[in-house]
């Protein structure tokens, strides 16, 4: 392996295509025609040095479609899967002329798959001069499926939704700037192909997590391409918007030994694919999807970096979210803090300013690495989500818990010399219960996936108030408002990055199915029409609030050395017999730090009441000053906090 430029490299008088294989006897270039219908030519390839494989191929220009035919041994059981009847995507691929989709065909030894498989189409891109990233290390960040946040959005029109540049219509950013958006993260918009049980059920993968071509964009999310891209991240980077993609560098939708070959395993299985010792023959599954990529491999170190500069350079993007990421630090012997294609990344001139969250976990041995990855990574806090949960359902014995995940979580994150959280707060993401159904089901409802309820997650800390699912009963609705209230308000006062998934701001249901990857259908697409304007008022507020007051979006954990006050309904401080008390109702958080409006320093107080009846809350006052409720005018000595809700006041 070598440090070669690799994939397709246009020149003045053509274009030289170059390819990594260690095992491969013989590699092919495959030129189409501009439709990608007709196979015009295969042209023999040289192996060089580093075992690039390269051909300049004169006179072709940009917009050619090509693939790979590779030669060599079909021995599965040795780890070797050439045929080359299969038709190879360039894993340098940034645009495909089609989407992947499924066919047993895809699979078949000896069976030629050019009519399937999406051709590479020859791009040169422009590179940007990259600006600083847009967004704060404790920003608020908007989850977003592209194509279920706009599908069903009125304004948008029918010919531009359920794609990226919808998320640029005047309509979609308006709602961003409304609720205080500081970064939108997309799930993954890279090419992918569905999961072959899919198709006879007659579902299809709707959230992307199984790639194929890291750097190629699916077109049936960006139709146009990086210029689509491109032209959206810089209509919200002209809102202050930064820009996160959703990357998955952990497996392919290649799948297990039953899979296929569409580009890296059909390039050199053996080397970039992760199998037992001394049995090449059998993938490692530490995904859970099959397979897993070798990340310590030089080339796969390579194609990460590269893919990471591409969307930087070529679309300019602010950060990357890494799905299941100790994939990327692993090793023969188990995860690795300073694995080299961490570093990697880390060290890279281009990549270093970048912000970079880490899914901290995978289903390996040793796969739960939260708190563990370098310095420069955020890492999404599952903790922190149980906790917010277990403490709004009333599990005993959660007070202590609520109060290190609102100060930044200090066990996961302040080690080391290290007093700066580096959480990513949140109640719900794309993977489980959305923030509404967490409060109407005790019990998951994935039946419409075809497993028979067997998939998703059991445990998932819910409760539904009264009654499972949908209901027409006003206490239990007013209930169910009322605590999706108090999660929020939760989130929004801890220390930290948070993020909120898109829709759950207004109020989205998906029926009490937590396991929705397969259900690209009206239950996943927003339903703008039925969007809960009180609380998307208060998301609003809520955000609003952390740009106004530095102790929310300091990055610093919470000591109390002067940064943060715990007390009881007394205004007095919390005693070990408070924090040990395991249906504890009412605490308050008070914080020290500086109102952006004023510019003067400032206490803000939040106040928890988890309990069913209202509480009083009566807190110490500094130089004769008062309590003010935040969104009011009217002080008072006594603070009362509505039963069910958190409230947030200040002194004056």
């Amino acid at each position: 392996m070598t440090d070669a430029m690799l994939g397709a490299i246009i020149g003045k008088t053509g274009a030289d295509f170059r390819l990594w294989s260690h095992h491969a006897e013989r590699v092919e270039l495959c030129l189409f025609d501009e439709r990608g219908e007709t196979e015009l030519a295969r042209i023999s390839m040289s192996r060089g040095e580093g075992d690039v494989h390269h051909v300049f191929v004169e006179g072709i220009k940009e917009g050619a479609r090509y693939g790979f035919r590779i030669h060599g041994s079909y021995d599965p059981g040795q780890g070797h899967w050439y045929d080359p009847a299969k038709l190879l995507v360039d894993p340098y691929a940034t645009e495909l002329d089609r989407p992947f989709v499924y066919d047993v065909r895809l699979g078949q030894f000896g069976v030629d798959t050019a009519d399937l498989m999406p051709k590479t189409i020859l791009k040169a891109h422009k590179a940007l001069k990259p600006m600083m990233p847009l967004g704060d290390r404790a920003g608020f960040i908007y989850e977003v499926n592209v194509k279920a946040l706009t599908m069903l959005h009125p304004e948008v029109p029918e010919t531009q939704r359920g794609t990226l540049s919808a998320l640029a219509h005047p309509a979609i950013l308006a709602h961003l700037r409304r609720i205080g958006v500081d970064m939108v993260e997309l799930m993954p918009i890279t090419a992918w192909i569905d999961e072959r049980h899919l198709p006879p059920l007659g579902l299809t993968n709707s959230w992307g997590y199984n790639p194929v071509a890291m750097m190629a964009l699916d077109p049936r999310l960006v139709p146009g391409g990086v210029k689509e891209l491109r032209e959206t991240v810089a209509a919200l980077h002209a809102e202050g918007i930064g820009v996160i993609l959703d990357l998955v560098f952990n497996h392919t939708g290649e799948s297990d030994v039953h899979g296929t070959a569409l580009s890296l395993r059909g390039i050199d299985n053996r080397s970039l694919f992760r199998h037992v010792a001394d049995d090449p023959g059998t993938l490692v599954n530490d995904t859970g999807c099959g397979n897993t990529l070798a990340c310590d491999h030089p080339f796969v170190r390579q194609l990460i970096v590269d893919t990471l500069r591409h969307f930087v350079l070529s679309a300019g993007i602010d950060g990357f979210r890494f799905d299941l990421a100790p994939i990327m630090g692993r090793h023969w012997d188990g995860f690795h803090q300073d694995a080299p294609t961490l570093n990697a990344i880390l060290e890279d001139e281009v990549l270093e300013d970048r912000i970079l969250i880490a899914e901290p976990w995978d289903i390996g041995l040793g796969g739960y690495q939260l708190g563990r990855f370098p310095p420069a990574f955020l890492e999404w806090n599952d903790r922190a989500r149980d906790t917010f949960r277990r403490h709004w359902r009333g599990d005993g014995g959660t007070t202590g818990d609520l109060a290190t995940a609102l100060a930044g979580s200090a066990d996961l994150f302040a080690h080391d010399g290290h007093g700066q959280t580096r959480g990513v707060n949140f109640i719900a993401a794309h993977d489980g219960f959305s923030l509404y159904d967490l409060v109407s089901y005790a019990h998951k409802h994935n039946e419409a996936n075809g497993e028979e309820n067997r998939d998703g997650h059991n445990e998932n800390h819910s409760w539904n108030n009264g009654v499972e699912g949908e209901t027409s009963d006003k206490a239990i609705l007013k209930k169910r408002r009322q605590d999706v209230e108090a999660l929020l308000s939760t989130l929004f006062a801890s220390r930290g990055a948070v993020m909120l998934t898109a829709g759950d701001e207004f109020g989205r249901s998906q029926g009490g199915n937590n396991n929705a990857y397969c259900q690209d259908n009206a239950l996943t697409w927003l339903d703008w029409s039925k969007a809960d304007e009180e609380l998307i008022a208060t998301t609003a507020r809520l955000a609003a609030m952390r740009q106004r007051f530095s102790c929310f979006m300091d990055t610093s954990v919470l000591t109390g050395d002067g940064d943060v006050s715990w007390l009881n309904t007394d205004g007095l401080p919390m005693t070990v017999a408070d924090w040990e008390t395991p249906d504890l109702g009412a605490f308050a958080m008070v914080l020290a730090g500086i109102d952006r409006e004023t510019g003067k320093e400032c206490r803000v107080a939040v106040l928890f009441n988890r309990s069913p009846e209202p509480r009083d809350f009566a807190l110490p006052a500094h130089d004769k000053r008062k309590w003010r409720r935040l969104e009011t005018s009217r002080s008072a000595a006594k603070l009362a906090v509505k039963a069910r809700s958190v409230d947030f006041w200040i002194e004056t």
